[in-house]
């Protein structure tokens, strides 16, 4: 048994079992996958997966359990790397985030400034992506933190801090008659065509929530990945806007009008999530403490350790 099958074996797995895919995302040959799995399978004198004929359909159920002791094992390799590279160096490194749009556009940037000017020789990388795409890149390690507001409190590799609560507006051109609506009622907007955000993003279940307990079917002509997209198709008279408070900025939005909705939605909350048993190193410590002051390292290590899981707002 060697490392390079366990990270084979992972990588098969990630890549919805299809092993071509999994050796292109490799750089290496299918066969080459293929002997080192098979291998691995007489070592342990357990199949792993469920072939039909040359294709693998499912993993056993002893597969299920050495997938995941090989992903431990091979996070455990991958905190050794991180001492090693802490004690060498404490101010060098990179630190890999994956993130939704509007945490990217309208949350981070000052953060990462702050970051930045504070750790000059660390390479920032960001990956957006939607939410359930935020907790995969995190629980595969292609990440250090993840930070989203769906999925992630339900991924149990996954432990997660709640950072902020936040709620949504609505976006009309100028002069548009649900301005003067006061206050906003959800019968209201429902009389509208509506621009808001794709279900996998950004608190979009609350907004269904809302109108399917008023027995309301909201008007929804057009959804989008991120809140500029929203903004820019308000803009040229496809609908009203829902979307997070956030993203609205009255020096650059000034084409629309603004209408408060937090007392119609409930309010979301943005959590930063962690894989659970990571080795993290001090620069990403100082991270979380500038996104989320009230996790200092001693909450955030007690966490990892599954000590406290309780933390609420």
């Amino acid at each position: 048994m060697n490392l390079q099958q366990l990270r084979y074996l992972c990588a098969v797995v990630d890549h919805g079992l299809n092993v071509s895919v999994a050796a292109d995302a490799l750089f290496t040959s299918q066969p080459g996958i293929s002997k080192q799995i098979r291998q691995l399978e007489d070592e342990l004198g357990v199949p792993i997966f469920i072939r039909q004929g040359k294709r693998l359909s499912a993993l056993t159920a002893g597969g299920e359990v050495i997938v995941a002791t090989a992903r431990r094992a091979l996070q455990e390799l991958n905190n050794l790397k991180r001492v090693g590279a802490e004690f060498k160096s404490e101010d060098t490194g990179t630190l890999a985030i994956a993130t939704t749009h509007m945490q990217a556009r309208y949350v981070l940037p000052p953060v990462l400034k702050r970051f930045a000017e504070r750790y000059p020789k660390v390479r920032l990388l960001l990956r957006q992506g939607n939410p359930m795409q935020v907790a995969e890149n995190t629980v595969r390690a292609e990440v250090d933190l993840g930070i989203a507001t769906e999925a992630l409190a339900d991924v149990p590799e996954l432990v997660t801090l709640p950072c902020y609560t936040w709620n949504r507006c609505v976006l009309v051109p100028k002069g548009h008659p649900l301005a003067k609506v006061k206050p906003l009622t959800l019968e209201a907007l429902a009389r509208y065509p509506i621009v808001t955000y794709d279900y996998t993003f950004t608190g979009r279940s609350q907004i269904n929530a809302a109108f399917s307990t008023k027995g309301l079917e909201p008007n929804v002509v057009l959804t989008a990945l991120d809140s500029d997209v929203i903004k820019t198709y308000v803009e040229q008279g496809l609908g009203v806007g829902i979307v997070a408070q956030l993203a609205f900025d009255p020096v650059r939005d000034t084409q629309f009008d603004k209408i408060d909705a937090a007392h119609l939605f409930s309010a979301s909350t943005t959590r930063l999530a962690l894989r659970r048993g990571i080795y993290l190193r001090g620069f990403v410590f100082d991270f979380i403490a500038l996104f989320a002051p009230r996790f200092d390292r001693s909450v955030i290590e007690a966490a990892l350790r599954g000590e406290s899981e309780n933390y609420e707002l």
